[in-house]
């Protein structure tokens, strides 16, 4: 019979442990793990009523999942999964963007505040590589914390889990990570953090709100969408007749807001100074890595089209002979799927973000295409307000940013847990300003009116990624 390779995991005995803190002090004793911050803890819980009431302890920690999400987010494979199932991290190749904390379905990454990059729990790798258990292990008093090789059946966790099966229970199974580590008798209270919460307050918290993302990642999604949309629009406007200049402004400030998308995600990073790693080592699984070649691809697309728009422009008055007709319908006709692939890539990073589930609706990409034509629309009427178009072409940008505006008033009525949460007010002030008074401001069909129209729409969509970006991050995990 072919020997199985290590598969290493850990069983906690919740009839044993006696909640003495142990294990989270060894581990932090052995790994140096600063204060603040920790790599296994115990989460207490008082359940019944009294005077029947007893105290329920678990020890929590990074999971190991089979299907690890934090590697499979990370844009460089700092986290990663070896080859003996351990959930490992390379600091020198994080650079602290934080997408594997969203990941995660049970917050036990961290940032490390001496080092700024992701951390956790991984097994005491260095003492599992020369034959130790992890300190946890060797330090419970009870002998409440088991590890080892699964996939060998002398050993003793492989032993345990086949005698407790039915007695087993993991974290949030419903995540499809295939947690592999494994609590006897665990008490839904400690398994399921939100489980005690009332369900018509979803975001209620019980600990110091610490948003992993700031306000740099909603206002990247503000930009990104004007970037991508501005082409897209760019290119339906082809068809219609733009003049050179206009379409200079148009195509120079959607480069403009793609520079400031770039800014703006390198300035969330802990370590911005490895940015370039996502481009020199990428995790192709990753939709940081994937949209960071989008945004490369889009930026190039960008400066081609300025570049065409200004050879229009010098061949309107006779200082050029003018690049040839097909070149420019090229860039624009490309431009279209890249200015259409850059707003909805998001949606598919989000979707990594298993421990975010507010984040997870399948509606996302829709949701971020209606939203970048709407910005797409309205980049175009303000520049309208200085450069005047023809009447037909103001109209057909008009239906553009009216088609995105409600659309995204569609897919915004889908967003329930925001409307629940803390940024209920923010929510529908972005409904308010964004979308309810651009929509009568362009009854007026005037340009004055539909450049505030556009103005107001471009501020409403921020008030809104801020709320949809911050309020899930204030759900427990752990």
């Amino acid at each position: 019979m072919t020997e199985l390779p290590p598969k290493y995991g850990f069983v906690i005995d919740n009839r044993k442990c006696i909640g003495c803190h142990a294990c989270s002090t060894a581990c932090k004793s052995e790994n140096e793990v600063p204060l603040g911050v920790h790599r296994t803890w115990v989460r207490t819980a008082e359940v019944g009523t009294y005077p029947d009431v007893t105290r329920r302890f678990q020890v929590t920690r990074c999971n190991h999942c089979e299907t690890s999400p934090c590697a499979t987010i990370c844009p460089t494979s700092a986290m990663h999964k070896r080859d003996d199932g351990i959930v490992d991290f390379e600091k020198d190749a994080c650079i602290g963007c934080k997408a594997c904390m969203q990941a995660c379905p049970y917050d036990a990454i961290y940032i490390d505040p001496e080092t700024t990059t992701a951390a956790k729990c991984n097994y005491c790798a260095h003492r599992t590589e020369i034959g130790l258990e992890p300190a946890c292990v060797v330090v419970c008093p009870e002998h409440a914390i088991l590890a080892g090789d699964m996939n060998d059946p002398t050993t003793e966790i492989a032993m345990v889990i086949s005698e407790q099966a039915e007695r087993l229970s993991v974290r949030r199974p419903e995540k499809g990570t295939s947690p592999q580590l494994f609590y006897i008798d665990g008490h839904e209270v400690n398994l399921c953090p939100d489980a005690n919460q009332a369900p018509s307050v979803p975001y209620a918290v019980e600990r110091p709100y610490t948003p992993e993302w700031h306000w740099p990642v909603p206002a990247y999604m503000v930009t990104k969408a004007v970037a991508s949309g501005t082409i897209v629009a760019g290119a339906l406007g082809s068809m219609w007749f733009v003049p050179p200049l206009f379409g200079i402004a148009s195509a120079a400030v959607a480069l403009l807001a793609l520079l400031v998308t770039t800014a703006l995600l390198v300035a969330d990073l802990e370590k911005p100074g490895r940015f370039l790693l996502i481009l020199k080592r990428p995790n192709w699984s990753s939709w940081l890595a994937r949209g960071a070649i989008v945004l490369t691809v889009l930026g190039a697309l960008l400066t081609a089209w300025l570049g065409l728009e200004v050879d229009r422009l010098l061949m309107s008055v006779g200082s050029s002979n003018g690049m040839p007709n097909w070149l420019y319908l090229t860039v624009l006709g490309v431009g279209f799927p890249a200015g259409v692939m850059g707003a909805v890539y998001t949606a598919f990073l989000f979707g990594q973000a298993k421990g975010r589930d507010a984040w997870l609706s399948p509606w996302m990409p829709m949701h971020l295409a209606f939203q970048a034509l709407m910005a797409g629309g309205a980049t175009m009427l303000l520049l309208n307000a200085t450069i005047t178009l023809p009447r037909a072409t103001t109209e057909g940008f008009t239906v553009l940013f009216a088609v995105g505006l409600i659309g995204d008033l569609a897919l915004r009525a889908m967003d329930h847990e925001v409307r629940l949460s803390r940024y209920a007010s923010m929510f529908w002030a972005s409904i308010a300003v964004g979308i309810v008074a651009p929509l009568v401001l362009l009854v007026a069909q005037s340009p004055v009116g539909n450049a505030i129209a556009a103005l107001a729409a471009l501020v409403g969509l921020y008030l809104f990624e801020h709320a949809f970006v911050m309020a899930p991050q204030e759900l427990r995990n752990a």
